[in-house]
């Protein structure tokens, strides 16, 4: 089951790019959790995600010399549904139809949170060196989080909030 959740239902066993199929994998399901609960369904199965993939990442580790090898992938999901936030939330609290979800938003959500999973600055470069299950989770947590802060700016901009 570790394993399982770990390499989100094997995707990160592709014998190329497993983050990014990761990330991609996720896309489709954010879209389901925000068309059918709303942003607060995405923010609780971001948390639920969240620990059990610290649970599956400790179990799919343990007494292995790697502490973060590529074919962990569930910390991309997290990541991931965190850079999306804006993107849902903003949609929610708008009211707007949950069928809908622009291609724009979640575009850059993806784009940046690529960018940030791969090029680590701090302080994801930080939590990408502790070699616990935390810190293989927590990298990509921030990296989501700093993505969301761009999307969501970049979306104030396209929309007039900061230029009035």
């Amino acid at each position: 089951m570790s394993a399982l959740i770990a390499t989100f239902f094997y995707i990160g066993r592709l014998p190329f790019a497993p983050g990014t199929f990761g990330s991609l994998a996720a896309l489709p399901l954010a879209y389901l959790l925000h068309r059918f609960g709303g942003f607060p369904s995405l923010v609780i199965a971001t948390g639920v995600v969240f620990a059990l993939g610290c649970w599956a990442t400790a179990q799919h580790t343990k007494g292995k010399a790697e502490h973060d090898p590529g074919e962990i992938v569930i910390d991309e999901v997290v990541g991931q549904w965190i850079a999306l936030w804006p993107v849902s939330g903003g949609l929610w609290f708008a009211g707007v139809d949950p069928a809908i979800f622009p291609y724009p938003g979640w575009v850059a959500a993806f784009l940046l949170f690529r960018l940030f999973d791969i090029w680590k600055p701090w302080p994801v470069s930080w939590a990408d060196r502790k070699e616990t299950p935390l810190g293989v989770m927590l990298d990509d947590v921030l990296a989501g989080v700093m993505a969301a802060v761009l999307v969501a700016a970049s979306a104030a901009i396209a929309h007039g909030y900061l230029l009035k």
